[in-house]
C-alpha cells in the first residue's frame, strides 16, 4: 500500500533535513499506530503520505504510484480517489451541513460515490449511516457544521474520510476532544469499517493506551534519522 525508500524532507528555508527515512513499507488492510514527541514530524510525515507534501529526495509512493511524477492536479484526483484524511482542525466548511461535509469526497471522486451507493444505495444514505454510527443523529444532519461542538466536528471529520472506501485513511490525533466513551465507540467504529473496507489505517496518537488496537506501531524517533527535531 504505502513504499517509501530513501526519504529526505526539508522545509523550505531549513538548513537541514527533518526527516529521513531510509525505507519504510505498510501492507494493505494493515492498521498502523504511529507515535512520537510533539514536533517530532509525525504531522509532515502523514502529509508525504497523502501527497500534500513532496520529499525532497527520494520515493513515497500509494498504490506503486510515485506522487512526485503527478502533476498538481492529479495528485488532488488521486487523492480524492484512494485517501481519507482526519486532519488535527477537522478542515469542515462551516457553511456545509453534516451531511454534505460527509459527502464532499464523493463530489470530487467518482469512484469513492460509486463505491458509496453500492455501499448503502446511495451516497447521501451513505453518509447519514456514518454519522449515525459516529453518534450524531439525524436531527443534527441538516445543522451548519460552524454550529457543533468540537467533540462533534472530529466526528464528523471522521465520517467524512470514512465515506466511499479509501483505500488508505490517515487519522491525524482524532480523538483528542473526545471524552472517554465517545473515544471507545469511535475507535470500535474506525477500525472495523477500516477492516471491513480493507484500508490501511495509519493512526498518529499521543494516547499510547490505544496502540494495542492496532496491528502494528512505529515509532518516528526510530524511522528518522535526521539530526534534530522536526519542525511539525
Amino acid at each position: 500500500m504505502i513504499d517509501i525508500e530513501g526519504l529526505r524532507f526539508r522545509w523550505r528555508g531549513a538548513r537541514a533535513d527533518c526527516l529521513v527515512i531510509d525505507r519504510l513499507q505498510l501492507a494493505a488492510g494493515r492498521s498502523v499506530f504511529l507515535h512520537g514527541p510533539s514536533g517530532s514530524g509525525k504531522s509532515t510525515l502523514l502529509g508525504l503520505l497523502a501527497g500534500v507534501l513532496l520529499p525532497t529526495q527520494g520515493r513515497v509512493a500509494l498504490l506503486g504510484q510515485d506522487w512526485a511524477t503527478l502533476s498538481g492536479a492529479r495528485r488532488d484526483a488521486f487523492r480524492a480517489d484512494h485517501v481519507g484524511y482526519v486532519f488535527q482542525q477537522f478542515n469542515l466548511l462551516p457553511y456545509l451541513s453534516l451531511r454534505d461535509n460527509v459527502l464532499l469526497p464523493c463530489r470530487f471522486s467518482a469512484r469513492r460515490r460509486q463505491r458509496a451507493q453500492a455501499a448503502a444505495g446511495s451516497p447521501a444514505a451513505a453518509a447519514e449511516a456514518l454519522l449515525a454510527q459516529v453518534g450524531l443523529g439525524a436531527a443534527l444532519w441538516a445543522r451548519p457544521a460552524a454550529q457543533l461542538s468540537v467533540g462533534q466536528q472530529q466526528r464528523v471529520a471522521a465520517a467524512r474520510a470514512l465515506i466511499g472506501q479509501p483505500e488508505l485513511v490517515i487519522a491525524d490525533e482524532p480523538t483528542s476532544a473526545l471524552d472517554a466513551a465517545l473515544r471507545d465507540s469511535f475507535m470500535a467504529l474506525l477500525l472495523q469499517q477500516c477492516r471491513a473496507a480493507g484500508s490501511t489505517l495509519v493512526f498518529v496518537s499521543h494516547d499510547e493506551r490505544l496502540a494495542g488496537q492496532f496491528d502494528e506501531q512505529l515509532a518516528l524517533a526510530a524511522l528518522n534519522r535526521a539530526p534534530h527535531e522536526a519542525t511539525a
